[in-house]
């Protein structure tokens, strides 16, 4: 910890930017961690990312991570975020190409080669299909899966046409997914092997740029429907794209991996004024 501030480092997984301090000292001392994690989060008057994330020691990995979103709620998994820790781990010589770190959804192991990031993700929840809800807009059929956090997925036929901050606030919210609420993915299907992706986040409130566990979570649900076959690539709102791999045997889905390039954009240094 650097005594005149604290060190951090900014990456961008597809377009989702994270804030990534190291804290295997466990030094950090900057009061409760929700208040800290929206305070750096804040765009134009802070750091500003959609969150921020804490590498800490661990017995039964590399390390362990600590993940905020931008409101200051804890998130037991976020693809993205994965990828760019995974990357920061390696670049900092904290792990090795191939590595493990703990979260709240479990071990994640990850591969590092260049710039590209690959992560296999827990085993997600059974798919529940075509849940109907009622929307100010009309009654609208969601595909729902855990893969890590909590996902609904609604097929379109255009993702460019959708109003995705309106809509996916409102499934967000929605009283079906109460009280944990639910991430809104907007998904595409274009051939066998392609998708578009577009997310509402919780805990952002708002749409990102890209959103790994909806991404994988998008892909999953169009392959309980045998849309899609492994591997698929996903284009997501930034314009960059994510590979999905998956396997599925007797109808449940495993061995998901979660792969695309990781910016490490800048690294500083935090001062009170950014938290305080």
């Amino acid at each position: 910890m650097n005594k005149n501030g604290i060190a951090f480092w900014k990456a961008s997984g597809s377009g989702n930017d994270f804030i990534i301090i190291d804290n295997r000292d466990l030094s950090l001392n900057v009061g409760e961690l929700p208040a800290f994690a929206r305070s750096v989060c804040r765009r134009k008057v802070s750091v500003g990312a959609d969150g921020l994330l804490l590498v800490e020691p661990s017995s039964a990995a590399d390390f362990r991570w600590r993940f905020f979103n931008a409101d200051g709620s804890a998130a037991a998994m976020c693809g993205n975020a994965a990828r760019c820790v995974a990357r920061f781990a390696f670049e900092n010589g904290i792990a090795g190409q191939t590595l493990s770190f703990e979260t709240q959804a479990g071990i994640i192991r990850a591969e590092v080669a260049g710039d590209v990031a690959k992560v296999r993700l827990t085993d997600p929840s059974s798919l529940k299909q075509d849940i109907r809800v009622h929307l100010s807009g009309g009654e609208c059929g969601l595909d729902c899966i855990d893969t890590g956090v909590p996902h609904a997925v609604c097929f379109v036929a255009s993702a460019e046409a959708c109003d995705v901050t309106a809509t996916g606030r409102e499934i967000r919210r929605h009283e079906v997914f109460q009280p944990e609420g639910a991430n809104a993915n907007f998904a595409l299907v274009i051939n066998r092997h392609k998708m578009r992706v577009r997310t509402y986040e919780r805990g952002v409130e708002d749409e990102t740029l890209a959103c790994g566990t909806g991404v994988v979570a998008s892909v999953l649900a169009a392959a309980g429907r045998r849309f899609v076959d492994s591997p698929v690539d996903v284009i997501v709102q930034s314009g960059e794209t994510l590979r999905v791999y998956f396997t599925r045997r007797d109808g449940a889905f495993s061995e998901i991996y979660l792969e695309g390039k990781v910016k490490i954009v800048y690294q500083g240094t935090l001062f009170e004024d950014a938290y305080r």
